[in-house]
C-alpha cells in the first residue's frame, strides 16, 4: 500500500505539481500579466461589494439614482464625488454598479459562444463530410456579414435592453469559436493515440470528449480569454447607439451615451465638463485592458510555440 508519505507517491504527484507550478511562474513572470491580473481582480471587487460602496435606492439596483432634472452635469463634489452626468444621474453609483453589468455580459457571452463553439465545432472536426460542409458554411455566412451592422439590426428586432444585447453577441460569436477549434480538431483526430482508442473499441461519445477535445481546446480557450474586453466594447458601443439598456441604467456604454452632448463643453471653455466624458472612457479602457492583458497572459502559458520560447 502507497502512503501519502511513500516516495512512490511523491514521485508519482511530482510532474504534476512541477507543471502547475511552473505554469504560474510562467503567468507570474510577465510583469504586464500581473498588472492585468490586478485590474480584472480589482473590477472583480468593485462588482462583488457595489452593494457595500454604492447602497441601492431603489428596487431595481441598476437604476441610477439622480437628484433633478437639470440638463448640465455638476462637477465632483462631497456629495457626487464623481460628479452627475446630465438630469443629475450619479456618476459613481453609475460606475460601480456597471462593473457588475460588464462582467455579466462578458461572461455570459463568451462562456455561452465558447460552449456552442466547442459543440459545433467538435462535430464538424470529428465527423466531417456533410455534417461539416453544412455547418462550416452556416459560419461562413455569418463571416460574411458585417459583425456591428448585424448586431443593430438583430438588436432593434428583438428590442432594446441589456439581455437584448446579450442575446445577440451569443447568436453572432460562436463562429471563430467552432472554427478555431474544427482546425485543432481536424490535426488531432489522424494522430497514433486516436487510432489506437479507436482500435481498442472506444465509441466515439468517449473518443470525443476524453481524447479529442482535451487535447485540440486550448487555441479556443486563449481566443475566449482574448474575447472578453472585446464583448464589452461592443455592448458598449450598442449601448452608446441608443440600442442597449433604457436610461438611467448601470450600463458603461449608457453612461457615455448619456455624456456625448458635453463632450466639447462650453463655447467659453471647451474643458468645463471634461470629467463626465473622461472617467467612464477610463474606466472603460482600464477594464478592457486588464482583460486583454490576461488573455495574452494565458496564450503565452498553453501557447505551445510560446512555452517553446
Amino acid at each position: 500500500m502507497v502512503t501519502k508519505t511513500d516516495p512512490r507517491h511523491v514521485r508519482t504527484v511530482h510532474p504534476r505539481l512541477r507543471e502547475l507550478l511552473f505554469t504560474v511562474r510562467r503567468f507570474l513572470k510577465n510583469p504586464l500579466s500581473v498588472i492585468g491580473l490586478a485590474l480584472v481582480v480589482i473590477f472583480g471587487v468593485i462588482a462583488l461589494i457595489a452593494p457595500v460602496l454604492e447602497p441601492p435606492r431603489y428596487p431595481d439596483p441598476y437604476r441610477i439614482p439622480h437628484t433633478g432634472f437639470r440638463i448640465q452635469p455638476s462637477p465632483p463634489s462631497p456629495e457626487h464625488p464623481l460628479g452627475t452626468m446630465q438630469q443629475q444621474y450619479d456618476m459613481l453609483y453609475g460606475l460601480v454598479w456597471g462593473a457588475r453589468s460588464a462582467f455579466r455580459i462578458g461572461v455570459v457571452v463568451v462562456a455561452a459562444n465558447l460552449l456552442i463553439g466547442i459543440l459545433l465545432g467538435l462535430l464538424a472536426g470529428y465527423f466531417g463530410g456533410a455534417l461539416d460542409e453544412v455547418i462550416m458554411r452556416v459560419t461562413d455566412i455569418f463571416f460574411a456579414i458585417p459583425f456591428l451592422v448585424m448586431a443593430m439590426a438583430l438588436v432593434v428586432a428583438i428590442g432594446r435592453g441589456l439581455k437584448a444585447v446579450i442575446a445577440v453577441l451569443i447568436i453572432l460569436g460562436w463562429p471563430s469559436y467552432t472554427r478555431v477549434l474544427r482546425s485543432d480538431i481536424l490535426v488531432t483526430r489522424s494522430r497514433d493515440f486516436i487510432m489506437a482508442a479507436r482500435a481498442s473499441g472506444a465509441s466515439h461519445l468517449r473518443i470525443m470528449f476524453t481524447h479529442v477535445l482535451p487535447n485540440a481546446m486550448y487555441s479556443v480557450l486563449i481566443l475566449a480569454s482574448l474575447n472578453i474586453g472585446s464583448t464589452i466594447l461592443t455592448a458598449a458601443a450598442l449601448s452608446f447607439l441608443g440600442l442597449g439598456s433604457e436610461t438611467g441604467t448601470a450600463d458603461w456604454g449608457q453612461i457615455v451615451s448619456l455624456c456625448r452632448n458635453w463632450i466639447v463643453g462650453t463655447p467659453t471653455d471647451r474643458f468645463a465638463y471634461w470629467y463626465v466624458v473622461f472617467i467612464p472612457g477610463f474606466v472603460i479602457a482600464l477594464f478592457v485592458l486588464g482583460w486583454n492583458l490576461m488573455g495574452d497572459a494565458v496564450r503565452d502559458v498553453f501557447d505551445p510555440r510560446m512555452r517553446r520560447r
